[in-house]
C-alpha cells in the first residue's frame, strides 16, 4: 500500500495528507484487487495503527456492497476466511480494537450476511459462535455483528426520496422478508439460547455485555417468535436484572419491546398482568422521589408502554365485542392508574413526559363510557391536580436567556396542554371548578404568592378558551356555568391589580390573557380603561422588559382592532400617550427607543385602526390621520437630504433603513382601510397622495437603492388598492426610475408590481403598459443575458425566478383581455416575445415556468387563432406552437414524477385543444 498516502488517515495530518489519502480510497475503490491487500493487512494484522485498520474495512465495505458479484468464488471465500481469521484474532490480541473498529467490522460481517447468507454461508452465525464462544471479546464482537444485522434487516428510519430508491427498498424489503424468515426456521432458537448462555454467564461479572445483549434481545423481540423470549427462565432472569443498579435501564428497555410486540389482545393482558404481578411483588410499583432518576425515565417509559398495550387490548376486544375479556382489561388497566400518577407527579419532566401517552389514551377511554365510577371521577381529578401542578415553571427556568432546558420544558407544558384538552372533554365542569378554584385562591393573595404560582393560575384561564371550545369566542354566552365562571375569573384577573406583579412571566400572561378573552369586554366595557392604561403604562409598552414591550405591541394592536367601536370614547387619549412611542429614530442620536422598529409598525396599525374606526366625521379623522403622518414625512425629507449627502457607507445603510422605516410605518396605517371604511370615505385620499409625492424621490436615489426601492414599492402595492385610480398618475415616473439600473432581483420584485394595477386596472392602463412594454423587457433581457460563472448557483436561481416573473408579467397582460399591449409593439418585437414563450415552454426545465408559458400561448391562440387574427399568426400557431406542445414533454427533463410538471403537461393539452377548437 502507498505509505504516504496512509499518513493522511490521521485525523491530526495537514490537508494536502488528507487529500492524498481521499484520492487514494478512490482509487482503491476502483482498482481490481486492492480489496485483496487490505484483505491481507486485516488477516495478518500487519498494521497497527487504528485509522489504516478502519480504512482497509472500508475497502472491504465497499468491495462487498457494490462489486461483490464481480469476484470469483475462491475470491469470496478469500472474504469470508479474512472475516473469521480477524475474529480470531480477537480473542488472543493484548489490547481489544478501538470501539469504532469493532463497529465498522460488524457492519461489515453485517453486509456479507445479507449477501451471502441465503446463498453460501447459511452457517454464517454458527461459525461465529464456534470461534467466540464464551470468550468476552467475542461475545462482544457476535452481540455488536447481531446489531449490525437488525439494522440491515429492520429499516426502522429510511425515508426513500425517489422513484429509484423506492424501487430498491421494495426490493430490499423483499429480501429482508426472506432473510428473516430463514434465519427464524434455522438458527434463531440457537441464537435466542447463546444469548440466554450469555446474560447467565456475565450478568454478575461483565456488566456491559450483559447489556449489550439486552439490547439484542430487545432488537431482536420485535420480529422473532415471542414465546422464544416470553417464559419463565427468561422473564425470571429480566426481572433479576430489574434489581441490579447496571443492569437495570437495559432490562426495563428490553421488558419495554417485550410488551411493545404484537399480539393477541388476551394473550397480551395476560403477558401485561404476569409482568405487572412481578414487579409489584419486586416493590418497584412504589415510587420515591430520590430514586434514580435516569432508571425511572426507562421505568416510565416501560410503565407506558404497558399502559398503552392494555389500552389497545381493551380497544380491540371492545371491537370484537367480546365484553368479558375487556371489562378484564379495563380493570387491569385501572390497576395501574395509581402507579401512572406517581410517575405524571414526579418532579422530574422527563419521567413525567414518558408517562402521558398512557394518561392521554386512559382519558379516551373513560370519555368513551357512559358513565363514570367514583373512582374514575377521582382518577380524573388526580390528573387535573397533577397537570395544573407540573405546569408550573421551576425556579431554575431562565427567563432572560432561554436555552434548550427551557425549550424542553415548553415542548413538555405543549403535551400537558393536550392531556388538559382531553380532561376538558372527559369532565368539562369538573375541569372548570378545578380551574376556578386555583385561580381564586391564587389571585386572592397574588402580592404574597411565588410568581410561578401566580403565572399558572392565568396559564389556566387562558388555556380554557381551547379546552372549553366554542364558536369565535363566545365564552361569555349560551351556557350560563360556564359563562358566568370565566366571566368572574376575568373580572378578578382585571381588577385584581395582579397586572402589576413584577415578574416578566406573569405580565405576559396577564396581556395574553385579556386579548384572549376580548369579548369580556363586550359584556363588561367599564373595566376597558384599567387595561388600556396596563397595555400603556411601565406594566405593557413601557416595561423594563424589551421581550415584554414586543409581544405588549403586537397584543396591543389585536386588543384595539377587537374592541372596534368601544374604542371610541379614549381615541384621542390613547393616540397622545402612544406618540411618542412612534418617534422615527435617526440613527445619530444613539438614542435607545423603547420599541424596535418592526414593534412599531404595530404601533402604527394601531393608532390607523383607532383614526379609521372612529365615529368621527370624514373632517376629523383627515386631521388625525395627517397628525400621524406629517412628523413621518418631514423625518424622510431630512433624511433623504442627508442620504445625498453622506460618505460613509455604514452611515449610508443607517439612515436609508431609516427612511425604510418611515415608509413602512405610512404604510402599515393604510392597513386599517377595509371595504366599508374606505380611503376615501374617511377623507384620508390628500394625506396618503402627500406621503406618495414625499416618498417617490427616494426611487432617484443613487445610493442604497434596493433598499430604498424595496420600501417605496411596498407603499405602491398599498396604495393601489387604497387609492385606486388617484395612484394612477404616479406610476409612470415611478416605474422609470425603478427600471434604471437594475438588477435580476430589482425586476423580480419589481414585475408583481406592474402585474397588480395591470390586474387592478386592466384598459385603464393600456396606454402606460404600451409604452413601457419593452422598456421592461430590455430590462429583464438584459439581465438575463448578462454572463454568469457556471457554478454560480444563486446567479442562476435569480435568473430562474426573474423568467418565472417574466412570464407571469405576460400571463397577467394576456389574462387581463390586453393582447392588444403586445400587438402594438411592432412585428419584430412581438416575434421576439412569442419566441421567448416558445423557448421558455420547451428549453428551459422549469415546470413552473413551462406551465405559464402553455396558458400564455393557449390565450393567445384564443384571441388571435381566428380568421381576424394578426397576420403570420395562423403560421406561428402550425410552425412553432404545435411543435412545442409535442417537443416539451418528449425532453428528458419532463419529468412525470414532479406534480408541477403534470400540471404544466396538462396546459400543454389544454394549448392543443384550444388550437383544434380555434382552427
Amino acid at each position: 500500500m502507498d505509505e504516504q498516502a496512509l499518513l493522511g488517515l490521521n485525523p491530526n495530518a495537514d490537508a494536502d495528507f488528507r487529500q492524498r489519502a481521499l484520492a487514494y480510497f478512490e482509487q482503491l475503490k476502483i482498482s481490481q484487487d486492492a480489496w485483496q491487500v487490505c484483505a491481507e493487512a486485516l488477516a495478518q494484522s500487519i498494521y497497527s495503527d487504528d485509522h489504516i485498520k478502519f480504512f482497509c474495512f472500508q475497502v472491504l465495505e465497499h468491495q462487498i456492497k457494490f462489486k461483490y458479484s464481480e469476484l470469483t468464488e475462491v475470491q469470496q471465500q478469500l472474504i469470508r476466511e479474512t472475516l473469521i481469521t480477524w475474529l480470531q484474532a480477537q480473542m488472543l490480541n493484548p489490547q481489544p480494537e478501538k470501539t469504532f473498529i469493532r463497529n465498522k467490522a460488524a457492519q461489515v460481517f453485517a453486509l456479507l450476511f445479507v449477501t451471502e447468507y441465503l446463498t453460501k454461508w447459511p452457517k454464517f452465525f454458527f461459525d461465529i459462535l464456534s470461534v467466540v464462544d464464551l470468550n468476552p471479546r467475542g461475545v462482544d464482537m457476535y452481540l455488536r455483528i447481531l446489531m449490525a444485522v437488525d439494522a440491515e434487516l429492520v429499516d426502522r428510519d429510511v425515508v426513500h426520496t425517489s422513484e429509484a430508491s423506492y424501487c430498491f427498498a421494495l426490493f430490499e424489503a423483499r429480501r429482508n422478508t426472506l432473510l428473516k424468515d430463514t434465519m427464524r426456521e434455522q438458527c434463531i432458537p440457537s441464537l435466542v439460547e447463546s444469548w440466554y448462555q450469555i446474560l447467565q454467564n456475565y450478568q454478575y461479572n461483565n456488566s456491559e455485555l450483559t447489556c449489550q445483549c439486552l439490547e439484542v434481545v430487545g432488537a431482536y423481540v420485535s420480529w422473532i417468535d415471542l414465546s422464544l423470549i416470553a417464559n419463565e427462565r427468561f422473564i425470571n432472569m429480566l426481572l433479576g436484572h430489574m434489581s441490579v443498579e447496571v443492569l437495570r435501564e437495559e432490562a426495563c428497555d428490553c421488558l419495554f419491546e417485550i410488551v411493545n410486540k404484537g399480539m393477541d389482545p388476551i394473550d397480551k393482558t395476560k403477558l401485561v398482568e404476569s409482568l405487572c404481578q412481578v414487579l409489584q411483588s419486586a416493590g418497584l410499583f412504589s415510587i420515591d422521589q430520590e430514586d434514580d432518576v435516569d432508571f425511572l425515565a426507562r421505568f416510565s417509559k416501560l410503565v407506558n408502554g404497558m399502559g398503552q398495550a392494555l389500552i389497545a387490548s381493551w380497544t380491540k376486544l371492545i371491537k370484537n365485542g367480546d365484553m368479558k375479556s375487556a371489562q378484564d382489561t379495563l380493570q387491569a388497566i385501572e390497576a395501574k392508574v395509581a402507579l401512572m400518577l406517581q410517575l405524571l407527579i414526579h418532579e422530574d419532566d422527563d419521567i413525567s413526559s414518558n408517562i402521558i401517552g398512557f394518561c392521554y389514551d386512559y382519558l379516551h377511554i373513560l370519555k368513551q363510557l357512559s358513565a363514570l365510577s367514583d373512582q374514575q371521577k377521582a382518577n380524573v381529578e388526580a390528573i387535573m391536580l397533577a397537570v395544573m401542578k407540573k405546569l408550573t415553571y421551576d425556579e431554575e427556568y431562565n427567563f432572560e436567556n432561554e436555552g434548550e432546558d427551557e425549550a424542553m420544558f415548553v415542548e413538555y407544558r405543549k403535551q400537558l396542554k393536550l392531556l388538559l384538552d382531553r380532561l376538558a372533554q372527559v369532565s368539562p365542569e369538573l375541569l372548570l371548578a378545578s380551574v376556578r378554584r386555583v385561580f381564586n385562591t391564587t389571585l386572592q393573595n397574588w402580592q404574597t404568592t411565588r410568581f410561578m404560582e401566580v403565572e399558572v393560575a392565568i396559564r389556566l384561564l387562558y388555556m380554557l378558551a381551547e379546552a372549553l371550545p366554542v364558536s369565535h369566542g363566545a365564552h361569555f354566552s349560551g351556557d350560563v356555568t360556564k359563562a358566568t365562571a370565566l366571566q368572574d375569573m376575568m373580572r378578578t384577573l382585571v381588577t385584581s391589580g395582579v397586572s402589576a406583579y413584577q415578574h416578566t412571566s406573569v405580565t405576559l400572561e396577564f396581556f395574553e390573557t385579556v386579548v384572549r378573552y376580548e369579548k369580556f369586554f363586550a359584556v363588561e366595557p367599564q373595566h376597558i380603561p384599567t387595561v388600556l392604561m396596563a397595555f400603556l403604562d411601565h406594566r405593557g409598552l413601557r416595561h423594563t422588559s424589551p421581550k415584554v414591550r414586543s409581544r405588549t405591541a403586537y397584543l396591543f394592536s389585536r386588543f384595539v382592532k377587537s374592541l372596534n367601536k368601544q374604542m371610541n370614547p379614549f381615541i384621542e387619549d390613547v393616540l397622545n400617550r402612544i406618540q411618542d412611542l412612534m418617534e422615527l429614530s435617526p440613527p445619530e442620536n444613539g438614542y435607545q427607543a423603547l420599541l424596535s422598529s418592526d414593534d412599531q409598525l404595530f404601533i402604527y396599525e394601531t393608532a390607523g385602526v383607532l383614526i379609521v374606526n372612529s365615529e368621527y366625521s370624514a373632517e376629523r379623522k383627515q386631521v388625525l390621520m395627517r397628525n400621524l403622518l406629517t412628523p413621518l414625512m418631514e423625518k424622510f425629507k431630512v433624511l433623504l437630504e442627508k442620504l445625498m449627502m453622506a460618505q460613509d457607507e455604514d452611515r449610508q445603510m443607517a439612515l436609508a433603513d431609516c427612511l425604510n422605516h418611515a415608509v413602512g410605518f405610512a404604510s402599515r396605517t393604510s392597513k386599517a382601510f377595509s371595504n366599508k371604511q374606505t380611503v376615501k370615505q374617511c377623507g384620508c385620499s390628500e394625506v396618503y397622495l402627500d406621503c406618495l409625492q414625499t416618498f417617490l424621490p427616494a426611487l432617484s436615489c443613487p445610493l442604497q437603492k434596493e433598499v430604498l426601492r424595496s420600501g417605496v414599492r411596498t407603499f405602491l402595492h398599498r396604495m393601489i388598492i387604497c387609492l385606486e385610480e388617484e395612484v394612477l398618475p404616479f406610476i409612470p415616473s415611478a416605474s422609470e426610475h425603478m427600471l434604471k439600473d437594475c438588477e435580476a432581483k430589482d425586476l423580480q420584485e419589481f414585475i408583481p408590481l406592474i402585474n397588480q394595477i395591470t390586474a387592478k386596472f386592466k384598459t385603464q392602463v393600456s396606454p402606460f403598459l404600451q409604452q413601457m412594454f419593452m422598456p421592461l423587457l430590455h430590462a429583464i433581457f438584459e439581465v438575463l443575458l448578462l454572463p454568469a460563472e457556471e457554478n454560480d448557483q444563486s446567479a442562476a436561481l435569480e435568473k430562474q425566478m426573474l423568467r418565472r416573473s417574466y412570464f407571469a408579467f405576460l400571463q397577467t397582460v394576456t389574462g387581463s383581455g390586453m393582447s392588444e399591449v403586445i400587438a402594438n409593439q411592432g412585428a419584430e418585437n412581438v416575434e421576439r416575445v412569442m419566441f421567448t414563450v416558445i423557448q421558455g415552454a420547451v428549453d428551459y426545465p422549469d415546470p413552473i415556468a413551462q406551465k405559464t408559458c402553455f396558458i400564455i400561448l393557449s390565450k393567445l391562440v384564443e384571441l388571435w387563432g381566428g380568421k381576424d387574427g394578426p397576420v403570420g399568426f395562423a403560421d406561428f400557431v402550425y410552425k412553432h406552437i404545435v411543435p412545442a406542445c409535442f417537443l416539451a414533454p418528449l425532453k428528458q427533463t419532463f419529468d412525470l414524477a414532479d406534480a408541477q410538471t403534470v400540471l404544466a403537461l396538462s396546459e400543454c393539452a389544454v394549448t392543443l385543444k384550444t388550437i383544434h377548437l380555434k382552427r
